[in-house]
């Protein structure tokens, strides 16, 4: 799985502005495979309604995956002839492939996807951008689940879509509520730091990069969408939920041992300029505290068996001081992954380090109890350690928060990284030819694009507005 994405935590979002100079806001990648019969009226409908209804400049970008029929001069037609349109040619199927390479390329702020079926209802477009437009929203996703969306489809297909999204809420904990709906919008400098660490190039792509967003804590838009099922699709169900599952495999495992920098997608605290400002903002503190309240509940769990077995073999101060060094180890580990959500090996070793202090102290307040106790009680009994140990421990689970929360694993995120002032990820402007970005380890003949000349006078073909028969009563 890659992570060689730009270091350091995304800038704050920002509200996108209408203007007729530079590239278009809006850039809809459709990818197709051998879909010569129903390219042209489809790509001439997006753009009749874009036209219609999008208040700012837009594009929309064929992806052709190796397609062996006409489909290839079917888009270079239309990007030839339409101003709006403009095709790549890849030489290899996958869909992830097609989204990755043309997001990668686009100069676009905002980068979306729909299938060339245009199964979804074309007015939610633009409620699917408006929020990454606005900067309210990193990513957007239509849902066919959504309790406002009317679906047309056979029984069999949503039961394989139901199940599959309970599977990614149970098995990778997603609160997406439809991961497969095929028009998706994301913005740019997201992109830009999201897709090298996707390593799909299936149909899983769409998943992973979710997954990714959300553990990362990225805001992710749901437009509930009107959708009609496309009868001839060319999807194989069977291979296709096959090649899910071991994606689902692949990503849980990945999350699980930390093997993702995703704390390099990070927002600021606020995107108010006051915000900005405020240095030492603590961030997600309720979520902090019932991460650390677990945590800490199964840690005293895992600490009264381990002194339990220790006593059989040793004194008290023995039992009581191997219990905490073990527990101390397991709870410094599980907080820094799921209560402060730090990711990978990066200064693993150090945060260990600063754990045995705090465990230090928590042995201090629980030793000196149990000194106590038998300076007070002499030869107490069982029962009487353990409610003393437990009581001890409460007091040290106070301390212990504020230690790690301040000290251990502060909020780092909007801070320079490695002693920068600032760093800003510029993406140079297209200058005719297509330059590989972020992808260092594949060549540029990795893929091979459509050129073509731009007329600026060329004008649209008269072509009556047609309904989706499909919807037809």
């Amino acid at each position: 799985m890659r992570t060689d994405t730009p270091e350091g935590t995304l800038p704050a979002r920002e509200h996108l502005l209408a203007g007729t100079a530079g590239p278009p806001v809006l850039d809809v990648v459709i990818p197709v495979y051998n879909e010569e019969a129903d390219l042209e009226r489809c790509v001439l409908r997006l753009r009749d309604h874009l036209a219609r209804t999008f208040p700012y400049g837009f594009r929309i970008t064929v992806a052709d995956n190796a397609s062996t029929d006409s489909t290839p001069r079917v888009a270079a037609e239309l990007a030839a002839t339409v101003p709006e349109v403009r095709s790549y040619r890849l030489e290899e199927k996958g869909r992830g492939r097609a989204l990755r390479t043309v997001w990668s390329h686009s100069d676009a702020p905002v980068l979306a996807y729909m299938d060339v079926d245009l199964s979804t209802d074309l007015n939610a477009l633009l409620p699917l951008v408006a929020p990454l437009i606005s900067g309210h929203s990193d990513l957007a996703i239509g849902s066919r689940l959504a309790r406002s969306s009317r679906v047309v489809r056979g029984p069999r297909r949503e039961f394989i879509s139901r199940a599959y999204n309970l599977i990614l809420r149970g098995s990778l904990a997603a609160r997406f509520s439809d991961a497969q709906c095929g028009f998706k919008a994301i913005r740019r400098e997201v992109a830009e730091r999201l897709l090298p660490m996707v390593e799909d190039t299936g149909w899983f792509f769409d998943t992973e990069l979710l997954v990714l967003a959300e553990r990362a804590g990225l805001r992710i838009h749901e437009v509930p969408v009107d959708w009609v099922d496309d009868p001839d699709s060319t999807v194989h169900i069977v291979s296709t939920a096959t090649e899910d599952l071991k994606g689902v495999w692949r990503v849980g495992r990945a999350l699980a041992v930390g093997a993702l920098p995703l704390d390099r997608l990070a927002r600021p605290f606020g995107d108010d300029p006051r915000d900005r400002q405020l240095s030492g903002v603590p961030g997600s503190l309720a979520r902090q505290l019932v991460g650390f309240c677990a945590v800490g509940a199964l840690s005293t769990l895992l600490y009264l068996l381990l002194y339990s077995a220790f006593r059989l073999g040793g004194g008290p101060q023995t039992a009581n001081a191997g219990a905490l060094l073990l527990s101390a180890i397991a709870n410094t580990a599980a907080n820094r992954r799921l209560t402060f959500g730090v990711r990978g090996r990066d200064r693993a070793v150090r945060h260990q380090a600063q754990g045995l202090v705090v465990f230090a102290i928590g042995l201090a307040l629980t030793s000196g109890s149990l000194a106590a106790l038998d300076a007070a009680a002499g030869d107490a009994s069982h029962g009487t350690e353990l409610a003393v140990l437990i009581a001890a421990n409460l007091a040290a689970t106070v301390l212990r928060f504020l230690l790690f929360r301040a000290w251990v694993f502060p909020d780092r995120r909007g801070a320079p990284v490695r002693g920068e002032a600032s760093r800003t990820w510029a993406v140079p402007e297209p200058d005719g030819g297509l330059e590989p970005r972020g992808f260092p380890d594949r060549a540029p003949d990795a893929w091979a694009f459509s050129d073509h000349t731009w007329d600026d006078t060329a004008q649209l073909r008269a072509v009556p507005h047609d309904n989706d028969p499909r919807t037809a009563r």
